[in-house]
């Protein structure tokens, strides 16, 4: 059972339909709200959406995904349809998503990141038991060299700014 209605579908902010659309979108998303833009790596997705109001979030796929973070060894499964409400640097009252522990499946229903930036992201189950990884495993081949090198231009051009400032000054 979807928990999308055609009422939802309607008060969307961004709605959208088709693979590339989709991909596109849910990873400016996680990024809009600061998470790792490798977070949810669904294959085949038929739709999103978002309705800005509520932060309510869906991606819907034609099958279930699974995928392995490699840099951490664990094994996450997405369901077909996977739902969240989003805040900056937090995901909450997530469905659809389990990671394999030990031979469990768990369910995760909340992802935040540390606030200041630490580095670390903390996956919650609904008992609240959680596990904490560095944020960097769940990144997409080359975007951390890209924030690096954003934050390294940012630094450049604050540095400009300081002193056209100090010329201006004298």
């Amino acid at each position: 059972m979807s928990l999308v209605t055609d009422e939802i579908r309607a008060s969307a902010t961004e709605f959208y339909k088709g693979n590339d659309i989709c991909q596109e979108k849910s990873k400016f998303l996680l990024s809009e709200v600061g998470m790792p833009t490798g977070l949810l790596p669904m294959e085949d997705m038929e739709e999103c959406g978002y309705v800005k109001d509520t932060g309510f979030v869906w991606l819907r796929a034609k099958k279930k995904t699974e995928h392995k973070f490699e840099q951490i060894g664990k094994l996450v499964q997405y369901a077909a349809e996977v739902t969240a409400f989003v805040e900056p640097k937090k995901i909450k009252k997530l469905t659809g998503v389990k990671a394999k522990e030990l031979m469990l499946w768990v369910t995760i229903s909340e992802i935040c990141l540390d606030d200041p930036p630490t580095g670390k992201i903390h996956f919650k189950n609904p008992i609240g038991i959680a596990k904490t990884f560095p944020a960097s495993a769940f990144e997409l081949p080359g975007e951390e060299e890209k924030k690096k090198d954003a934050a390294k231009e940012e630094v450049k051009e604050n540095a400009a700014v300081a002193a056209a400032v100090e010329v201006k000054e004298v």
